[in-house]
């Protein structure tokens, strides 16, 4: 694990290079406090030049990067993990090796199959190779965007980078706001899609690659991988599917677990963290597992790790559990967390996530987690509404009112549901409407709301919960759940693995009939994932069908007595700040915050006035970082 930064020139002398990569390296200097380096090449006259910061985790001795072949010039620098180089090994096994890690394996691989060889590739992975025989430069993104590129244009220059600041200091140009963007954020509470809020800067999507053309200084962008689900196995009993699932699961996490130093494992009391975990110990007994708490009882769910802990003593009796509070008074934290996502995202998740990564981060360089799941097997309660939906019609008056009891919001939904896949995501998502977006900042969203590069592959023939999967999957999922995990991690110099991200996973996942995901029978998310759990004795019953509960903070509890929460937060919410800012309108801010209250709010609440009031709160200390 590490970071990356790159510098295209026809200008720049090696010297000037390095310099500018050096001071790169330098703000990435948390990804990889370990070790760091800044080489230079000459291609089509242009310098291209490459740094890097490493977190040494895997071939401690020679793993160094960028690494470079002697037989052709060409070299690779890549941030990530790639679990299957051991296998991929013996397709190259004829080269002559370097190093023994896992990176390398990917050069040879490029150089033997061409950009083919991300098919091969099964891991979280944001690279570069220079290739100097076809003069290009590969800018590659694994299947769902786990690790993050980015990438700027500016006159002559081209740079790329793991995070969005080296990319200001290599050009030496300040930022600027990107307005268009500045809807989408009030509408989902990140930006989804290739555009971030910084006018220029850009991620390369994920599964695709970016080639750079050398002699021409042009570039194109490609996918290399969609996540299709239109080609579902309607035959497949739940008995096969489970043993598949269970196959593909354990050994996800094996190949996870692939490390020269110790590996650990954040665990919530969700079935998904639980599972991971469970699994891990089977292979690794003495595993550091890392918990949030809560005070508020109804967002806390220490007991329930606690009980499922002693409740498998067998697989968990020499595991370690590490915990800690995360109370009010953390909201302290929010410019830190803001500063290092660089991108503003609201959600309440980021705070307990950010204290489990830094307790971590003190005891292991690497741990497990159970993201993932919700997105790509129908984890959320949308989908349960979503499938509830568009089987209302079809089903029986008893059932009918059945469903009407077990989802309130589901006659309101069945009112006004749209017909368009990507206007009911939307429906689903958005925190504040057209108007209040436009009252709040004075621009009415764009049009479709979707860049061209955000919109999943759809054949038009998949299952509505399967539309709303391949949006989930598309953006949400990369450009909030994931970044979040990144750069909250990394901030603590902590590797975090996803054994639930596993392509081959999700491309089981995809052939799943609906019904074995969001189950309406059983009124159970996630239907297949809980049913081999407990089918293969990695959970027990309890935990395998506790109900999900969102990993957040009591939102609505703090925010609802303003006049204690921290000084600077309220100077947010009463102060000046917004207004000397000029972006957002404090008067309406102002009133929000009148709305927040508790009644009838919950951890399950997806848009409350307290979520609103958040978003602004997290977007003010962005222009405040950023900008002011």
């Amino acid at each position: 694990m590490c970071g990356i930064n790159g510098l295209v020139s026809p200008d720049l002398s090696f010297e000037e290079t390095t310099t500018r990569l050096n001071q790169m390296n330098k703000i990435l200097r948390h990804r990889g406090p370990d070790n760091s380096r800044s080489v230079c090449h000459s291609v089509c006259g242009r310098t291209v030049g490459f740094g890097f910061v490493r977190l040494s985790i895997l071939d401690l001795e020679t793993g160094m990067q960028p690494i470079r072949c002697k037989l052709d010039d060409t070299s690779i620098l890549c941030n990530g993990q790639i679990y299957n180089y051991i296998e991929l090994k013996e397709i190259v096994k004829t080269e002559s090796f370097v190093s023994k890690g896992d990176i390398e394996v990917a050069l040879h691989l490029y150089r033997a199959k061409g950009i083919d060889f991300l098919s091969f590739l099964n891991g979280m992975y944001a690279g570069a190779i220079l290739d100097p025989g076809q003069h290009r430069l590969l800018l590659f993104r694994d299947r769902f965007g786990i690790k993050p590129l980015y990438y700027l244009k500016n006159n002559h220059n081209f740079l790329f980078s793991s995070e969005i600041q080296p990319l200001f200091a290599g050009t030496g140009i300040q930022p600027e706001i990107n307005a268009p963007c500045l809807a989408n954020y009030f509408t989902y509470r990140y930006i989804p899609g290739s555009e971030t809020l910084f006018k220029g800067v850009y991620r390369v999507p994920p599964g695709s690659f970016l080639c750079y053309d050398l002699a021409s200084g042009e570039y194109q962008i490609k996918r290399y991988w969609d996540y299709r689900l239109d080609n579902v196995d309607q035959d497949i009993t739940l008995d096969d599917a489970t043993g598949q699932f269970h196959e593909l699961f354990a050994d996800a996490v094996k190949i996870r677990l692939r490390s020269d130093v110790e590996v650990g494992s954040l665990i919530s009391g969700g079935i998904d963290s639980s599972a991971v975990s469970a699994q891990a110990v089977s292979h690794q007994p003495l595993m550091r597992l890392f918990s949030v708490a809560f005070e508020e009882p109804k967002y806390n769910e220490l007991s329930h790790v606690k009980k499922f802990l002693t409740t498998n003593p067998a697989k968990f009796k020499s595991a370690q559990l590490n915990s800690q509070v995360c109370r009010k008074n953390d909201l302290a934290r929010l410019p830190e967390i803001v500063r290092s996502l660089e991108e503003p995202i609201s959600l309440g998740t980021l705070l307990p996530t950010d204290m489990v990564c830094e307790m971590a981060a003190k005891q292991v360089k690497v741990v497990l987690t159970g993201e993932g799941a919700d997105e790509i097997f129908g984890g959320y309660r949308k989908f349960m509404i979503e499938r509830a939906a568009s089987q209302f019609p079809l089903l029986a008056p008893a059932k009918q009112n059945e469903l009407h009891s077990i989802f309130p919001e589901l006659k309101s939904y069945l009112g006004q549901r749209k017909s368009d896949p990507g206007e009911r995501y939307i429906q689903n998502e958005a925190l504040f409407d057209s108007n209040a977006i436009f009252r709040l900042t004075g621009q009415k969203p764009q049009s479709g709301q979707f860049a061209e590069d955000a919109i999943p592959w759809l054949a038009g023939n998949e299952d509505p919960v399967n539309q709303a999967i391949a949006y989930e999957t598309r953006f949400r999922l990369p450009d909030y759940v994931i970044l979040r995990l990144d750069r909250l991690s990394m901030r603590h110099s902590l590797e975090a693995r996803t054994p639930l991200l596993d392509y081959r996973l999700a491309e089981f996942a995809a052939t799943l009939p609906v019904h074995l995901k969001v189950n309406l029978d059983a009124v159970r998310e996630k239907f297949v994932c809980s049913e081999a759990y407990l089918k293969y004795h990695v959970l027990d019953a309890e935990t395998a069908r506790r109900r999900k509960q969102p990993f957040t903070i009591p939102m609505a509890d703090w925010l609802a007595a303003p006049r204690t929460l921290p000084d600077f937060l309220q100077d947010i919410l009463f102060g000046n700040v917004i207004r000397r800012q000029g972006i957002l309108d404090p008067d309406y801010a102002r009133s929000l915050v009148g709305k927040v209250s508790t009644r009838g709010i919950g951890p399950a609440t997806l848009v409350s006035a307290a979520d609103q009031v958040f978003s602004i709160i997290i977007f003010t200390l962005w222009y405040q970082e950023f900008f002011s």
